[in-house]
């Protein structure tokens, strides 16, 4: 049961990571991205790596996504 779970998420992590770099909406694109690190989390939990499931779900979709989005925000208050 868990290895269908995590080749699901697998699949759906990949769908994702390739709506996040063609999508043409940057906010899209990044919580596609955050989607991606959750999910990625996810896959390293069924698979006994609880510390890396914690360090990807911490940084890699949260932290990382907030950043993006204050970064967007930074750069479009720039652009006028």
């Amino acid at each position: 049961m868990s290895i269908l779970l995590a080749v699901f998420l697998g699949v759906v992590v990949i769908i994702l990571a390739i709506l996040a770099i063609y999508h043409s909406n940057l906010k899209v694109a990044i919580i596609a991205t955050g989607v991606v690190g959750l999910f990625s989390s996810i896959i390293y939990l069924l698979l006994s790596a609880p510390d890396v499931a914690m360090t990807e779900a911490s940084i890699g979709s949260g932290l990382t996504t907030i950043i993006f989005f204050y970064v967007l925000n930074k750069i479009r208050k720039s652009n006028g």
